[in-house]
């Protein structure tokens, strides 16, 4: 499907103008759902509209009293060990919170979101305003989760605010170190910011889904989480979901249900919309035993999704990870994210490695695996992000 592409704008563009080929000017995330929008509404996958601050705004920030310049010093002082990654960070952040945003960015967006509002035909419509960095959701590597999510944003205000907070978590002390270990020039990574409206999963449900086992490397099936709330929790690995196992091959026949496993998870707490006191906008809390017991969703939605997922596959041409959300208000499903799978589908095919305990020790804590590898070592304790350099190689 082809769009009549509005008047360009130097700062934002409409989700559904963009396409993969635009990554350079708005990030991995943004140019992907734009490429759904335009490419896979036939096949009935449906995508949230909304619109994306483009990497050059980010730039016309850098360029505000000099910012550019103080960000590559605080950058070399770490290198050269005059300063720690947290204190590096730290005054990075402080930097980019505290720099205006420039008067002609502010008004495009203050536009753009305007325009959001009438196309929806909701007054201040609620957002969720994530970051799309140029170096990220590429094959090879994995930027997800390492900057800042701001969901339920409602009226410019708070869209502003939610800007500045995505702008600063690029140089969190977690994404510093990993664009270091992945070999990118911060400097030369450029950051997008998604703005699309929110699907009332607060009173539905989200989850993610691979086209690929993410434990076995199995490419023949489709696996699907779900929970209670707002996704983030499953992102941030902060809930034990419920699971779906469907057989890719039988998907093809309308009439066959091909899920052949499917594992009620605890569902302990969700993330909610917040009744808005203190400035808060979402709040984690508990869920009720009734809905604890039971899936987040029925057989019907985890078989749509995961023929969404095939068609997605086969668009991009490698194993996907997917991000999904189903309102709660009337039921329907929505596409929120979509990337490349970066772990088994990078691993070799020739090659396949087993592990076995030659003896066990006293059980000192216990959780959900991720994976089936065994490793030893001495252990380190990181209670946060900020504590990163605590760990050790080898630990």
């Amino acid at each position: 499907m082809t769009t009549t592409s509005a008047t360009k704008t130097d700062f934002t563009r409409r989700l559904d103008e963009l396409r993969m080929s635009d990554v350079g000017i708005a990030g991995g995330k943004n140019a992907s759902l734009g490429e759904m929008l335009q490419e896979l509404s036939g096949a009935g996958v449906s995508v949230p509209g909304g619109f994306a601050v483009l990497v050059s705004g980010y730039n016309a920030l850098l360029d505000v009293d000099g910012l550019r310049e103080r960000i590559e010093k605080e950058l070399g002082a770490y290198h050269d060990s005059r300063q720690t990654l947290q204190e590096a960070g730290r005054r990075i952040r402080h930097a980019l919170r505290n720099a205006p945003l420039p008067d002609n960015l502010v008004e495009e967006v203050r536009t753009a979101y305007a325009q959001m509002c009438e196309r929806e035909g909701i007054p201040d419509v609620s957002v969720a305003v994530r970051s799309s960095a140029t170096a990220e959701d590429l094959p090879g590597a994995s930027f997800a989760g390492q900057q800042e999510t701001s969901l339920n944003v409602i009226g410019f205000d708070e869209l502003l605010e939610a800007l500045s907070v995505s702008y600063e978590s690029l140089f969190t002390d977690r994404a510093i170190v990993y664009r270091e270990e992945q070999g990118f020039d911060h400097m030369k990574v450029g950051l997008s910011v998604g703005v699309q409206r929110m699907v009332r999963s607060d009173i539905g449900s989200s989850g993610v889904m691979f086209t690929i086992d993410t434990d076995s490397g199995n490419p023949n099936v489709i696996v699907i989480n779900s929970t209670f709330g707002l996704g983030e929790m499953i992102v941030q690995g902060e809930v034990n979901p419920d699971t779906f196992y469907v057989f890719k091959e039988a998907l093809a026949d309308d009439q066959k249900r091909p899920i052949v496993q499917k594992l009620v998870g605890e569902k302990a707490r969700k993330m909610v919309y917040s009744e808005r006191h203190h400035g808060k906008r979402t709040e984690i809390v508990d869920t009720p035993d009734e809905d604890r017991a039971r899936f987040a969703i029925d057989d019907d939605d985890a078989l749509r999704l995961a023929r969404w997922a095939i068609a997605i596959e086969k668009h991009y041409k490698t194993p996907m990870d997917i991000e999904w959300a189903r309102d709660g208000n009337d039921g329907s499903l929505y596409i929120v994210q979509a990337r490349p799978e970066t772990v088994q589908s990078q691993r070799s095919r020739s090659k396949f490695r087993t592990y076995r305990l030659k003896q066990r020790g006293n059980v000192l804590a216990t959780g959900t695996a991720i994976g089936a590898a065994i490793a030893s070592g001495n252990v380190s304790r990181i209670d946060s992000p900020s504590e990163i350099t605590l760990f050790k190689p080898g630990s």
